[in-house]
């Protein structure tokens, strides 16, 4: 847990401003120059009625749903593009720190846990109050459109994950 703490401390919850043009729109920037990651707090939300049991807690699998939320907007920072593959969910796994409540505010954390040849891992922290209270690990893997086969992620795609790898 640790790790984790220190690895969104050092890399997502402070970084630097990003590069951009005259018209204060992001700009590309050419290879090999450093370019800090965008702030890593993408989602924020409130455990709801709905996902909390007969004894106040947050059903675990609504963590996984939300942790699914956070990576979708993770994914919403990237612009799609036509070569861009399917994905489907192959792994789930979800650590339990501290059971979340009723009305409990939630910031959900992402970054990239490793980028393999067909799959992508993602790694979503959420914190109540500054402490952690679980953290869910994602695995996507890339695959034809039409086939559904498993395929190798683009370049592109590899070079944009990177950006938020540890």
């Amino acid at each position: 847990m640790a790790q984790t703490r220190q690895f969104f401390k050092r890399h997502l919850l402070f970084p630097r401003p990003l590069a951009r043009n005259e018209s204060g729109g992001r700009r590309s920037v050419p290879p090999g120059c450093i370019v800090a990651k965008e702030p890593s707090k993408l989602h924020e939300f409130r455990v709801p009625y709905r996902d909390v049991d007969m004894h106040g807690e947050m059903f675990r699998a609504a963590y996984v749903a939300r942790a699914e939320e956070a990576v979708t907007e993770f994914w919403r920072r990237r612009r799609s593009t036509k070569s861009d593959p399917h994905f489907t969910v192959s792994k789930v796994v979800c650590t339990f720190h501290e059971p979340l409540k009723l009305g409990d505010l939630v910031e959900t954390h992402v970054g990239v846990s490793k980028i393999g040849g067909k799959s992508a891992g993602f790694l979503v922290h959420m914190e109540r109050d500054g402490v952690a209270v679980a953290e869910a690990e994602i695995v996507w893997t890339a695959c034809d459109p039409e086939s559904r086969e498993p395929i190798a992620l683009p370049e592109d795609l590899r070079d944009w994950l990177y950006q938020f790898l540890d």
